[in-house]
Parts: structure tokens; sequence; C-alpha cells
């Protein structure tokens, strides 16, 4: 993996395909179809108990790929992403348990925030790359817009709401460096194991965000 940090590594992407799996072996062609399109990335959520086996297929089938573990709660599960491949954890919270666990196994940790309280907390811990979640649901990019001001040198991805129609709102803001997203990734379409629908909805993301 190169020197480069959390946040410059996001940005070369700008969209992070976020992905709930049931089967772990459907990660195969879903990563497939994802880095035949222009997204090399992917976050792939501990939401179901296929997570850990899914990311060590991938690593295992696509070492290039930028993997990162989503959802995790716990330092249990920081420790399991860890050991599965993944080059980066995120929660949808701050939980400083979770925190001192990815400091202590050295892999960036991406924390939920989405209030000046935790903004500030975020950064005591020494975290400067956050996930502003829920995104639409706790303001949009108005409340991002606001939440940035006092603190110029946090870099976030927004996560929860954002789409193809409004992913350009974000990444317009000066410390947005990339967004969270699942429309190109959504369950109908992995149960579906429509890589090709997939597929094109990925060509399209990267197309956009270029």
């Amino acid at each position: 993996m190169s020197k480069l940090s959390i946040s410059e590594q996001l940005a070369k992407f700008k969209v992070i395909p976020v992905v709930a799996i049931d089967e772990a072996e459907d990660i195969v062609e879903l990563g497939k179809a994802l880095a035949d399109n222009g997204l090399n990335v992917i976050e792939i959520t501990f939401r179901t108990e296929a997570a850990a086996e899914a990311i060590r297929l991938l690593k295992s089938t696509q070492p290039d790929m930028y993997i990162g573990a989503g959802t995790v709660l716990t330092k249990e599960q920081a420790v399991q992403a860890k050991e599965a491949g993944a080059s980066f954890v995120v929660a949808p919270g701050l939980n400083e348990h979770t925190a001192c666990a990815c400091k202590e196994l050295d892999i960036p940790f991406v924390p939920g925030v989405c209030t000046p309280s935790e903004v500030e907390k975020a950064l005591h811990l020494g975290l400067d790359t956050v996930k502003f979640f829920p995104a639409e649901a706790a303001g949009g990019v108005k409340m991002l817009k606001a939440l940035s001001g006092p603190y110029r040198n946090l870099k976030v991805m927004p996560t929860g709401g954002v789409n193809k129609d409004n992913i350009n709102d974000y990444l317009a803001l000066k410390q947005v460096v990339a967004c969270g997203g699942t429309w190109m990734v959504s369950k109908a379409l992995i149960d579906q194991k429509n890589w090709q629908e997939i597929g094109r909805l990925t060509k399209e993301a990267v197309e956009a965000v270029q």
C-alpha cells in the first residue's frame, strides 16, 4: 500500500461503494464489476455475517483493490477486519474503544460524526478524516457547510442518502474528499447477481464525478 493518507486515498476515487453482502462468494464478481468500470475501492459493511470472509476473498482475488470495512462497532470487529485484509475501517459513530483498537492495529479509522462535539472528539483522538453520517438526514450540504466552518483541517466523507443527483453538491465543498454511496451496489442488484447493471451504474457514477 502506498504512503498516501486515508483522506488522499479516498480522494483518488471520490465515490466509495458501500456494500452489504449476504453471500461472501458474490464479492468476487461484484469487485470485478466495480474495478472494471473505474472504481478500485469498496467498503464492505459488517452488517452481515459474510463481511470478514468477503474481505478475505476480495483481498486474495483483487489484491490491488482498496478495501474498507464498514459498520465496525467493536474492537473485535476491527481485529477481524484487519486480519481479513481490510486497508481501512469505517464506523457509523465515534466509539473511543474502536478508535483505540484501530490505532493499536495501525489501520486508518474513519468515525461517523454529525455534531460539533463529535468532530472535536475525533480531532482530540487524532482523527482528521471523518464520515458525516447520516448525511441527508442530518441536514445535508447545508449542515456540512456550517459544520466545516470552524474546523478548517477536517476531511469529510458524507454517507447516507448520497446519490447520483446530489453527490456533486457534496464534492463541491472543499473539505469533502469522497462520498459513500449504495445506489450502484444496491442489495437488490447484488441479490439478482446483476453485475452488468452494477458495472453500468458504477461507470455512470465515475463519469459524473470527474
